[in-house]
């Protein structure tokens, strides 16, 4: 699932989970990021969980784990989930590319 990511200092990008729980994720994504950070990532959910219209949901985490790519690709980064709220707006999906699940 495509999430856009935004640090503190107001720096975004892009990524896409590779695992997601309501305590935690998984995501690729080129956007440097270190061990320790809070970031926040806002992501859309599927209708096909929802049941309807694609709800955003923001969260803020803290990453856990930066691991880097054996064929240098985007890193793979652990979060923790520490707060997450459901937005009233509909969010449009993220469409880049260069984001693939594995």
């Amino acid at each position: 699932m495509p999430v856009q990511l935004q640090t503190s200092d107001g720096q975004s990008g892009n990524g896409f989970t590779l695992n997601l729980s309501s305590r935690g994720a998984l995501i690729r994504t080129d956007f440097v990021l270190s061990q320790g950070q809070t970031i926040e990532i806002t992501l859309a959910m599927p209708a096909e969980i929802t049941m309807g219209e694609n709800p955003g949901v923001r969260c803020r985490a803290r990453v856990l784990r930066v691991e880097a790519a054996a064929d240098h690709s985007q890193p793979t980064i652990a979060l923790r989930i520490e707060h997450y709220e459901f937005l009233a707006r509909e969010v449009a999906p993220v469409h880049h590319e260069v984001f693939h699940a594995v």
